[in-house]
């Protein structure tokens, strides 16, 4: 709808313009804070660092077929990572809203009205005197039909508009950021549930091969009891490790469901069994890729990169909220026809009508809100600043840890390895003494249960080193590069 005052033009005085600008030059804005970010690095991660060219491909840092297919399968279903794009979509379209508000609107409309004055009033009595074309009464009630363009503009003197503009586009920009960060973490998610997998089924491996050694053992002691060779308790007491091994067992099945699940969740779909072979958890050796040094996290990390965005958005919100206090100017216009009955409606140049204004705003009174604004963005800007600082450096000691976390779980790995075979010769030897009534059942016994638990932990230590793997390539940036 619009409406068109039948001046010629309007505008403002320069005296009020300048006027208004001196006034403006004694308000008063408040004094706020910035931070400036430390962005001091260490030359290298620690004692254990990999140096060398950081190439981060998820692709190329996990080898594994079957768990190459499952993160496939989450990029192209997980809901979240669909739920982040539809948020890069708002960021978006809230930088072309921005665009848009320091250029001219232009409206066009159709405005109909009727109007009955009193009497009595100023505009009945000049109504009353006045007598249109071919002498008719002046008509009443009195009809009013208008039809053409308006035109506004604001001027944006202060860059505000165009401020707020750039500092969309870079939350824009940090939401692309943060889609990346959490792509990485979910990569970083699946893998870690799928090593959790594998390790599991390796739990379960071992156990059923010392249930397998163990029935064996029980075979044995009922033939030694038979021929009198034995009694009843290295019996009874086999049969009650073969139960304790067995209620294990049920627990394991029960973390791979566990597991199963929380792994089809990130795939985003149904619980069902996932296929895999656990012997690539055990493979010969781990291969650790070079971290580089603790200046390419500030390119490779999508987390940090959001944090930059964000903080230089936090610094034009400052101007965009000072800008409040200073006058903001506007121009108005309008153009088109305009009469009481639709047959003047085109008898130009009678019926044409148009309008030229401008408008000066300053606040003066009451400025409570705007300071209030003004002083948040401030607040605002500092915690950007330490949200910078805090992700820097929670990037470089997560690259320090996990490097050293590979390289201790490393050497442990092979200690462990040792000491299993170790144990594993140690049982062939109990089960021979035993066998020539030479050594005792619970040397056997102790012996089985011994390197049951060093199989397994063998297994847990095997499933840290790729868990440390995958925290590295999550602390490196996951590979994403501007």
């Amino acid at each position: 709808m619009i409406h068109y005052k039948s001046n010629k033009g309007s505008a403002k005085p320069l005296v009020i313009a300048l006027s208004i600008v001196s006034l403006m030059q004694g308000c008063a804005i408040p004094t706020i804070q910035t931070k400036e970010v430390n962005q001091t690095l260490p030359e290298q991660y620690g004692a254990s660092t990999s140096i060398g060219e950081v190439n981060i491909n998820w692709e190329q840092w996990f080898d594994d077929p079957t768990l190459k297919e499952l993160i496939n399968i989450a990029l192209t279903n997980n809901q979240e990572v669909a739920t982040l794009l539809q948020r890069i979509n708002i960021a978006a379209n809230e930088v072309y809203a921005r665009e848009g508000e320091y250029l001219p609107q232009l409206n066009a409309g159709i405005e109909v009205d009727t109007e009955k004055v009193g009497e009595f009033t100023r505009k009945g009595a000049v109504e009353e005197q006045l007598n249109i074309r071919e002498d008719r009464a002046f008509p009443d009630p009195l009809a009013n039909l208008a039809l053409g363009l308006n035109a506004s503009w604001e001027l944006d003197v202060w860059n505000k508009l165009r401020n707020a503009s750039k500092a969309a586009s870079l939350d824009y920009f940090a939401s692309i950021e943060y889609q990346k960060f959490f792509v990485t973490q979910l990569v970083a998610e699946v893998s870690e549930h799928y090593f959790e997998l594998l390790a599991f089924d390796n739990k379960l491996r071992n156990i059923d091969k010392t249930l397998d050694i163990q029935r064996n053992v029980i075979t044995t002691l009922n033939q030694l009891k038979t021929y009198g060779r034995t009694t009843s308790l290295p019996l009874i007491r086999f049969q009650a490790e073969v139960k304790r091994n067995e209620s294990e067992k049920l627990l394991i099945q029960q973390h791979i469901i566990e597991t199963e699940n929380k792994l089809n969740l990130l795939l985003g779909r149904t619980p069902q069994h996932i296929e895999r072979t656990p012997s690539q958890l055990m493979v010969p050796s781990l291969q650790i890729p070079a971290a580089g040094v603790p200046s390419d996290l500030l390119v490779n990390r999508p987390d940090i990169r959001q944090a930059e965005l964000e903080l230089k958005a936090a610094k034009l919100n400052i101007d965009v909220a000072k800008a409040n206090f200073y006058p903001s100017f506007t121009l108005n216009a309008g153009v088109g026809l305009e009469a009481f009955d639709t047959r003047y409606l085109l008898d130009i140049p009678e019926s044409l009508a148009y309008s030229l204004g401008g408008d000066i705003f300053l606040p003066l009174i009451n400025r409570r809100a705007i300071k209030a604004e003004y002083k948040n963005a401030s607040a605002e800007q500092i915690q950007a600043a330490y949200d910078y600082e805090y992700t820097v450096i929670r990037a470089v000691s997560e690259v320090s840890t996990s490097l050293s976390k590979l390289d201790k779980l490393t050497q442990n790995y092979e200690l462990k390895r040792q000491q299993i075979t170790a144990l594993e010769q140690s049982i062939e030897v109990a089960n021979r003494l035993f066998s020539s009534a030479h050594g005792e059942y619970l040397e056997v016994l102790l012996a089985q249960r011994e390197t049951l638990e060093a199989q397994g932990e063998l297994v847990e230590m095997r499933t840290q080193q790729f868990s440390a793997l995958v925290e590295l390539y999550r602390s490196l940036g996951g590979g994403w590069k501007v």
